[in-house]
């Protein structure tokens, strides 16, 4: 339960998106890998060989390309447009993750890191969705361009492989305090200060931010 005087960041609908997209990806790692290297073919055994391997992978696939389209819409207007200069600062400062500084630019909902790592998730995932259905349903294509589907495909998981690690980082000890946003939805006042102070502004000016514990201002101007 959160304590009284925290702040809802997200809510439940943008949570479940979250932990699909995760979840899938997770998985679509796992059975990648299985059928990438003969040493993990063992993973095959729990899933009834590599047949079964290569049936869940392809359908946790179709998840993985579900929950992408609506992490997309969901996310675009906020994570998938830079606003200038406050990004460009923010990356300069490398958001304050590398060496100290005194004051870090102020980030709005998601900071300059969380867009550009949500960016790489859409157009790397996209890339493996796409590349993957052809693998899958070749449709008649030339055998020369399905080919290229393979190289693009591993090139899509290295990417995304190596982003998730940092992702998970920074959405436990890296930061801490993040991670409940995407637990329960409530955030303390105090990471949302530190971390997303223009967000916390704009809400607060706008009646909009919800409390926990206290009356949304906005729903009692209605």
């Amino acid at each position: 339960m959160p304590e009284k005087g925290m702040i809802k960041a997200t809510d439940l609908f943008e949570r479940v998106v979250h932990w699909m997209l995760a979840g899938s990806c997770i998985l679509l790692f796992i059975t990648g890998l299985g059928m990438m290297f003969r040493e993990l073919n063992f993973i095959g055994s729990f899933m009834g060989g590599l047949v079964g391997l290569k049936y869940v992978h392809n359908f946790t696939g179709i998840i993985f390309i579900v929950s992408l389209i609506l992490a997309t819409r969901m996310w675009w207007r906020e994570a998938g447009r830079f606003e200038f200069p406050d990004d460009l600062e923010w990356i300069k400062q490398a958001g304050g993750y590398l060496w100290h500084v005194d004051h870090v630019a102020e980030a709005g909902k998601y900071n300059a890191g969380q867009k550009m790592f949500f960016l790489t998730v859409v157009g790397c995932g996209a890339l493996m969705g796409v590349t993957g259905l052809i693998m899958w349903f070749p449709m008649g294509l030339p055998m020369g361009l399905v080919r290229w589907m393979y190289p693009l495909h591993a090139f899509g998981f290295v990417v995304l492989f190596a982003f998730f690690f940092v992702h998970l980082y920074l959405g436990t000890i890296g930061s801490p305090g993040s991670l409940p946003a995407m637990l329960n939805g409530w955030v303390t006042r105090a990471w949302a200060k530190t971390q997303h102070p223009k967000w916390l502004k704009e809400m607060e000016a706008a009646g909009k931010l919800e409390v926990y514990g206290e009356e949304n201002k906005e729903a009692v101007s209605h």
